[in-house]
C-alpha cells in the first residue's frame, strides 16, 4: 500500500522465508507447499493494486535451516518505478520468533467467533477473516479490514 500511495508502480517481488522449526522440516516435501504458497501469493496479490504476471511473483518458504531453530527470517524485495519512470528496490529483513508469531493473531480472531455466538450470529465472519487471515473470502483493504472488525466487535457491523 505505502507503495501505491507514493505513487510507485510495483513491477515485481519476492518474499523468501527460512526456519530451523518443524513447519520448515515438513515444507522439505514440495507438496506441502502448494496451499501455503497459494495463500500467501493470494494475500500479496489481493492488496497489490495491480495484479503482478505469475513470473513476476514469488512468495513462500524457501528453505529449512536446522540451526535457525524457531528463528524465521524474511527477506523481502520490491521493485518498481516512480515518477518520471525512475527504477528503484526496497529490500527488507524480518527476524522473528515463528511459533508464537500467529497466536495473537489466532487469540482475536477466536475471541470475534465468541462475540458472534453471543450475538447469535453464524457463517463466516466477513471482516475478522479479512483482518486476521492470509486468504479470506471476502478481501477489504487493510485499513478496511481492520476499521470493519472493530465496527464488528463494538456491534455496529454484523460480520
Amino acid at each position: 500500500t505505502i507503495f501505491k500511495n507514493r505513487g510507485v508502480k510495483l513491477e515485481r517481488t519476492y518474499q523468501l522465508n527460512t526456519g530451523g522449526n518443524t513447519d520448515f522440516l515438513n515444507m522439505l516435501e514440495r507438496n506441502r507447499l502448494i496451499s501455503k504458497k497459494v495463500s500467501k501469493t493470494e494475500a500479496f496479490q489481493s492488496v497489490a493494486g495491480e495484479r503482478l504476471a505469475d513470473e513476476d511473483i514469488h512468495i513462500g518458504p524457501s528453505d529449512y535451516v536446522p540451526w535457525q531453530k524457531d528463528n524465521k527470517v524474511c527477506f523481502i524485495r520490491m521493485e518498481g518505478r516512480l515518477f518520471g519512470d525512475v527504477p528503484m528496490n526496497l529490500e527488507l529483513r524480518l527476524s522473528v520468533e515463528d511459533s508464537p508469531n500467529s497466536a495473537g493473531v489466532v487469540i482475536d480472531a477466536i475471541r470475534c467467533c465468541k462475540l458472534a455466538l453471543d450475538r447469535g450470529q453464524g457463517g463466516v465472519l466477513h471482516s475478522p477473516s479479512a483482518y486476521f487471515m492470509k486468504h479470506p473470502p471476502k478481501q477489504f483493504t487493510d485499513a478496511e479490514a481492520f476499521n470493519f472488525t472493530e465496527e464488528f466487535i463494538t456491534g455496529k457491523r454484523d460480520n
